[in-house]
């Protein structure tokens, strides 16, 4: 039986640029899909907990939005407060970089950091290197470039060094108790989660503009034994989006919310009775009211 003396348990933030891979390697921590991917930068939208329990530690994982100062916009500037907010009152930060890739943009997500907290870096997307003896020169410039804790290469898609990633961070947490039950994998509920695998399916099945100017309001969530029934809508900007959504015959909106209730299922593991609907709501990305409906403020 664990020293309880000796238990450790804390948060760990994971921050860095749009699209290194955050979400993906949330996901594999904590080895069940919580956070939402896609190959577009700024999937994520909102802080999003995943939990990691062990008998000697439990680690607390917050994926933010991808940290930028690129883009403007009542959304954008929430997106950005989001990332700032869950970086305030971490134990542990983890920066998470692109193989080979050190940049402006990645120099600018290590000085939004306070001073006074462990950093470890997480060299992603390992896999796609070719020439791996590319990798520790690279290492030894990040090295150079910031006092890290620990620089750990991993690959969050196929789960390469993803458990020497964890072993780097357990010693930097505090001594304590539990933050969480150990059958908990996050603080978010089914509706939010729902309305998060909708929105992916946004982002992996429509052009370029739609996902960025859509959202996803869950108006209806019931169980009923083991079915849950669910109403949703998705906000668009412009009806020309609406229609873009709907596609021909209505076959876009029936394959997004085909694949989105088969993630629910499977998460859940339940039946799913998914409805699915698209509403124009013209600005609604600077409308605070709209935002603080959508969760965003």
């Amino acid at each position: 039986m664990p020293n309880e003396t000796m238990h450790r348990a804390g948060t760990v933030a994971l921050v860095g640029r749009p699209n290194v891979g955050k979400s993906t390697l949330l996901n594999r921590l904590v080895g069940q899909k919580l956070s939402i991917t896609s190959a577009r930068p700024q999937t994520t939208r909102h802080r999003i907990i995943g939990i990691v329990s062990e008998p000697e530690a439990q680690l607390v994982f917050v994926d933010t939005p991808g940290l930028q100062r690129q883009h403007a916009g009542r959304l954008n500037r929430a997106l950005q407060r989001a990332a700032a907010d869950a970086l305030a009152g971490v134990d542990v930060v983890v920066v998470v970089l692109e193989s080979l890739r050190f940049g402006a943009d990645d120099r600018s997500v290590l000085r939004q950091i306070a001073p006074g907290r462990p950093v470890l870096a997480a060299v992603n997307k390992v896999d796609v290197v070719a020439d791996k003896t590319r990798l520790l020169p690279f290492i030894e410039e990040l090295a150079h470039s910031h006092p890290f804790a620990a620089i750990v290469p991993v690959s969050a898609r196929t789960g390469r060094q993803v458990p020497e990633l964890v072993e780097a961070i357990r010693p930097h947490l505090p001594l304590g108790p539990a933050l969480y039950d150990e059958d908990e994998l996050t603080d978010r509920n089914e509706r939010f989660l729902a309305a998060e695998f909708l929105r992916e399916k946004l982002f992996r099945l429509l052009g370029d503009e739609v996902p960025y100017a859509s959202a996803v309001e869950v108006e209806r969530f019931e169980t009923t034994g083991r079915l849950r029934r669910i109403g949703c809508g998705i906000i668009v900007d412009k009806p020309g989006q609406k229609a873009i959504v709907i596609g021909r015959g209505g076959e876009k909106l029936k394959a997004i919310a085909t694949q989105a209730r088969e993630d629910m299922e499977k998460l859940f593991g339940s039946r799913v009775y998914l409805d699915v609907w698209v509403r124009v709501r013209r600005g609604w990305a600077d409308d605070p009211r709209a935002l603080r409906s959508l969760g965003y403020e």
